[in-house]
Order: C-alpha cells, then sequence, then structure tokens
C-alpha cells in the first residue's frame, strides 16, 4: 500500500473514532447522573411532570420515575437534582425562568413557613423517602472502623479538631495508629438539604456549634473546608483526597466504596450506618399534621444518629386536570408500591403510619380554575 492510501486508511480511523465519540457523548447525556433530568417529551396525549431539588433522595427518584414510566408509558417525569434549596426557590416560582418552572420540588429540609407563604393557594409536604447522613473518610492504611465520638466529630468540622491523631479521636480508637497528618473537612457548597440534616444535628449535640452556626442549609465552614456541589461531587472529593472526611447521604458514598465512620449516639453507643440502625432511628416517630418533622438526635441504643426524611413539595391546587392526577397516581405509586425499592438502593422504607398520613394528605391535591398550571 503507497503513502497515499495508508494516508486514506489513517482518515478514515480518524473519523471513524470521532463517530464514536459523539456517539458515546450522546448516550452519556442521555444516561448522565448528574441531575436525573429527562428530554424526552410525552407522547401525543400524554403528560410531562418537571421536578427539581434534592440531590439526596435523587437515585431513589431515578429508579421510581424509571419504573414508573415504563408501567406508564403516557406519563414522563423530568427531575433535576440541583439541590434542596434550588428545588424550593423554583418550586415558589418567583423570578424563575420559564424552562425552570417545576410542578413538584424536593427538599430533605421540607420549606419554612415563610417560603410556604409565598406560594398561592398552599402547599403540601410530603414524606415520601426517609435515610441517613454518613461520615465518609480517606484514610489509607487505617485498619478496621473509624470510630468518632460526638465531641470528635462536631470538634473535627466546628474546625477544633485539626489534625487525624488528635487526642479525641484516639480515645475512641484505642490500638490503632492514626496518622500524624492534618483533616480536611469536604462540605457542600450549594444550599443543601443534607447540609440541614447535619448541621441540626450538631446543632442538638454541641453548644459551641449550636452558639456560631446553627441548624442552615449554607453554612460558612470554619476550618479546612473543601466545598463541592452535591452529595455526587461530595463523595467524589473524599475519594480523591487522602485525609479527608466529608457528610454525604449513605447512599452516594456506598455506591463510591467509601469508608464509612461508626458514630457515637445518643444513647454513648457507637453505631455503624447500616440498614437495622436507620430503621431503629424512625421507629418511635410520631408525624404531625403538616407532615413537617426532624429528627436532630434520636433515642434508642440501637439508632443511628443522623438521619431525616425527604420531602416531595406539591402545590395544593392545580389548574390542569390532567396534570394533578398524574401528579396524585404517581405519588400514590411511591408511596405504596415504591417503598419496596428503598432499602434496595440504601434508603429506609417508610414506616406504615407515616405512609397512611402522606397518602390522606395526598388525596386532597386539588384541580380548580385558580390553580398552578
Amino acid at each position: 500500500m503507497g503513502y497515499d492510501g495508508k494516508f486514506r486508511d489513517a482518515v478514515r480511523f480518524v473519523f471513524f473514532l470521532m463517530v464514536l465519540l459523539v456517539l458515546l457523548a450522546a448516550v452519556e447525556g442521555c444516561n448522565s447522573p448528574d441531575n436525573g433530568k429527562t428530554k424526552v417529551q410525552p407522547p401525543l396525549g400524554g403528560v410531562l411532570l418537571k421536578g427539581a431539588g434534592a440531590t439526596f433522595p435523587s437515585l431513589l427518584y431515578r429508579k421510581w420515575f424509571a419504573e414508573y414510566h415504563n408501567s406508564h408509558p403516557d406519563t414522563v417525569i423530568s427531575y433535576e437534582a440541583v439541590g434542596s434549596g434550588e428545588g424550593i426557590r423554583r418550586f415558589i416560582g418567583k423570578n424563575v425562568k420559564e424552562d425552570d418552572k417545576v410542578d413538584f420540588g424536593g427538599s430533605d429540609a421540607a420549606m419554612k413557613d415563610e417560603e410556604i407563604a409565598q406560594v398561592p393557594g398552599g402547599v403540601l409536604l410530603l414524606p415520601v423517602t426517609a435515610g441517613s447522613v454518613v461520615l465518609a473518610y480517606n484514610l489509607p492504611g487505617f485498619d478496621g472502623d473509624l470510630r468518632l465520638s460526638r465531641k470528635a466529630y462536631a470538634g473535627i468540622f466546628s474546625g477544633v479538631i485539626k489534625k487525624w491523631n488528635d487526642p479525641i479521636i484516639v480515645r475512641s480508637n484505642p490500638r490503632k495508629k492514626l496518622p500524624d497528618i492534618y483533616i480536611t473537612t469536604v462540605v457542600r457548597q450549594d444550599r443543601s438539604g443534607t447540609t440541614f440534616a447535619f448541621t441540626n444535628h450538631l446543632d442538638a449535640i454541641s453548644q459551641d456549634w449550636h452558639s456560631r452556626h446553627g441548624a442552615a442549609t449554607l453554612v460558612n465552614w470554619p476550618g479546612n473546608a473543601m466545598r463541592a456541589t452535591g452529595s455526587e461531587g461530595v463523595a467524589g472529593r473524599i475519594k480523591q483526597a487522602i485525609g479527608s472526611i466529608g457528610y454525604v447521604s449513605y447512599e452516594f458514598a456506598h455506591n463510591l466504596g467509601l469508608k464509612l465512620a461508626v458514630l457515637e449516639n445518643r444513647e454513648g453507643k457507637f453505631v455503624a450506618p447500616t440498614a437495622d440502625s436507620y430503621t431503629a432511628s424512625f421507629k418511635n416517630v410520631v408525624m404531625p399534621g403538616n407532615l413537617r418533622i426532624f429528627i436532630p438526635d434520636p433515642a434508642g441504643p440501637d439508632s443511628y444518629p443522623i438521619v431525616t426524611f425527604s420531602w416531595i413539595l406539591l402545590y395544593k391546587d392545580y389548574n390542569n386536570p390532567e396534570k394533578s392526577k398524574a401528579i396524585h397516581d404517581l405519588f400514590n405509586w411511591c408511596l405504596l408500591e415504591g417503598q419496596k425499592f428503598a432499602p434496595q438502593i440504601g434508603y429506609v422504607q417508610l414506616p406504615p403510619d407515616v405512609v397512611d398520613k402522606a397518602l390522606a394528605a395526598l388525596d386532597s391535591v386539588t384541580q380548580t380554575a385558580a390553580g398552578h398550571k
């Protein structure tokens, strides 16, 4: 083969690679885990439901919405995992671009009364799942489970405990060698329900944290903090940064194979993040009439200390009967059939009494001429 023939073959090969890369990028875009946004339009006569919000439950939502669409092809659900704060902003709808307006929101911090007051017609806070916030860490060479007392992990995220071989950490890990290196905390830089759940817990167990920071969706973190966007971003940073520790929902840490700290609970017991310890944390919860409850420091010797419900935010009125029915049917399915998927992915199956109250509230969603489009 002459030079011209080899050159033509090389050009064809390069062209083939370019086409292949474009196709792979297109496939990756359709299946990207970044925000779960669906680009597909509903079929003729079908309904498109748009949602946005919390990253904490997004893996479960992705599973739910795919399963529901498979059995209800006329309903297409798009959900962007943009964080609880942004989800609430889009749900309220003021100064929001038309493309960013939603039919439902998602939040691990529910909504404050002043936020609810901004929504004409009212808001329904629907608890649909629950889960845990874990402390994942990156300490190569450290053998066994890292045990952190309440004083230890509150001190780490307050910036008071700066090194891994601090005596307060060593005290709970006898006969284990902790490295003489600085601690880097990995935290959220976006408004986050996961941040709220974690800081709500710190607020309950640490007077120092309570006096300086309190519970919030966005915190000016003290100490040596590395910031990331979304639960996936935090988990990824922890995996890369030696000497780091960060708070993240269990399922994202588990998916990356991160090591998880064993934490001291309210009863002074060190408890690992497991399905049984999560379930124990929600055992005695009594859901109030407005379905908004937080568990900053669950009681019980078997309870894991950092847990939260996650809510879907619904308008009480929709002015589109097809959309109103589709919303009702979707989340009715999530509260009943969908619950079986929660433990498979790392979330908590809701207690039966919570499901009953949520279903009763869901039935109050109506359709009127004055409702939301």
